[in-house]
């Protein structure tokens, strides 16, 4: 909790700044979260543990934020899932913290839970269907347009997994599964009709050899030269997931010269104007402008 209030009240400034200039939507992650209160209450389902953390994290930000000047409105997002997405196949979503091997294979036969390598480690993983329809759009678009000195926090986590039963699709029920917090934001993005989307990390941009002493960071790329270069692909649970995010929005939009970009938090103001972090384009000269 210290660390989520200390994250929080150091983002907060920058967020607010921002909010002042530009028109936004704040969404984040809960994957820490949601994992520590599965472990502390085996027995709940993922979607109710996902509307949890969402409301915890939301009011978090809000308070954070409001101590910054900035007037927030957390919302609670349903979002409608395929139950029978492969993906529930072949769990691949990480949640929670990571685990040696002997930790990670008692909690496997203990409570059942899928186990993956995420580098040296572990860490449970869990289906993660991609979104197909956010129940609350609409609201989102009504506080956008009526009360534009409010910032929205949405779908949060990717938001709460959910699908139609299909004998009354009007009625929604939960779904065993997380949503990947990127592929969400990215399909608010498009849903919202937004000009860019920004995905903030503690790592910068894209980079090619990253940890590497040959390592360098991309100052623009094409969505075509980072699906043919497979930028992220050694990465699924971390870069991987942003990356293919971010050529989703901008291949998804109907929004001419739309942009997304990936860098870091603290270089959040700097990233508009592609000062720091990688703006992911359309047209970009060779594919790829590196960073000097």
């Amino acid at each position: 909790i210290e660390n989520m209030l200390k994250a929080a009240a150091d983002m907060a400034p920058t967020i607010a700044s921002l909010a002042q200039e530009h028109e936004l939507v704040l969404t984040h992650g809960n994957g820490p979260q949601v994992g520590e209160l599965a472990l502390e209450r085996s027995a709940a389902t993922f979607d109710i543990l996902g509307a949890e953390s969402i409301g915890q994290i939301g009011y978090v930000l809000a308070q954070a934020l409001s101590s910054a000047g900035c007037t927030t409105a957390p919302i609670i997002c349903q979002v409608v899932v395929d139950p029978q997405d492969e993906s529930f196949r072949d769990p691949s979503k990480f949640v929670g913290p990571i685990y040696g091997a002997k930790e990670a294979t008692a909690l496997s036969q203990s409570l059942g839970w899928v186990m993956k390598p995420d580098g040296e480690y572990f860490r449970r993983v869990v289906p993660s269907p991609p979104p197909l329809e956010i129940i609350q759009i609409e609201a989102i678009k009504t506080l956008l347009e009526q009360s534009p000195d409010i910032l929205p926090i949405a779908c949060g986590g990717g938001g709460i997994p959910v699908s139609r039963i299909p004998s009354n699709p009007r009625t929604l029920t939960g779904v065993e599964a997380v949503i990947d917090k990127d592929r969400c934001g990215s399909k608010l993005a498009n849903e919202l009709d937004a000009d860019g989307l920004i995905i903030l990390t503690d790592g910068g941009g894209i980079w090619q050899n990253f940890g590497k002493p040959d390592a360098r960071e991309m100052k623009m790329a094409s969505p075509e030269y980072l699906e043919g270069t497979k930028a992220g692909k050694k990465f699924p649970g971390s870069m991987g997931p942003k990356i293919q995010a971010a050529i989703d929005f901008v291949h998804n939009s109907k929004k001419e010269g739309a942009w997304a970009a990936i860098g870091d938090l603290k270089d959040a103001g700097k990233i508009f104007n592609n000062e720091q972090g990688t703006v992911v384009k359309e047209d970009v000269q060779e594919g790829v402008v590196w960073r000097e």
